[in-house]
């Protein structure tokens, strides 16, 4: 590992400028940089939700293995070229996401965030990824990315949505279903 930061603040920033971990430095609103930050915010998410399961669940567990990969794929991004993710990386993302959803039953309407705390912080979780894949593929637009990072947060998105799903059911709980309208309010 490099350096320590003793010093938080540099000043080299105030430019509107930050440094890549390859020395170069470019704008604060460049695309690689706004995927850094969404990769960071949804790890941050991700810890909230870790914060609302009991110690002992296995869950938590899941969730903080995805969040060192979210942190290695911040990273990645500060990195221009760099590979970190990779294929291992997303099969294992689905084999998780098809052990929670082995035991729910099928999707017959839409689902509003919520059920419970944990459930609708994890939805919140689930559309940060949403962004972050879509920053993603904007930087991946006009820079050269690697695709299994993208590919990773597209499977992510969906086990979050797996995992929103039986938190809202824990402990005699129900998922909240669309009602669909078709007139009036």
């Amino acid at each position: 590992m490099g350096n320590r930061l003793s010093k938080i603040y540099t000043r080299t920033g105030d430019d509107g400028s930050t440094g890549l971990a390859d020395g170069n430095r470019i704008a604060k609103n460049a695309q690689r940089v706004e995927a850094m930050g969404t990769a960071d915010e949804l790890n941050c998410h991700i810890g909230m939700l870790i914060e609302f399961l009991e110690t002992d669940d296995k869950l938590g567990d899941v969730l903080r293995r995805i969040q060192h990969h979210l942190f290695d794929l911040g990273g990645e991004f500060a990195i221009p070229g760099s590979r970190v993710i990779g294929d291992e990386h997303i099969q294992w993302l689905e084999t998780t996401l098809d052990a929670y959803n082995e035991d729910l039953p099928p999707l017959k309407n839409f689902i509003l965030p919520g059920g419970s705390r944990a459930a609708a912080q994890c939805h919140l979780a689930r559309a940060v990824c949403r962004r972050a894949e879509r920053v993603v593929v904007a930087l991946g637009h006009e820079d050269s990315i690697n695709t299994a990072s993208r590919h990773y947060l597209n499977r992510l998105s969906d086990l979050l949505f797996v995992i929103a799903r039986v938190l809202a059911r824990r402990n005699g709980g129900a998922e909240i279903l669309w009602e669909q309208k078709t007139s009036g309010l």
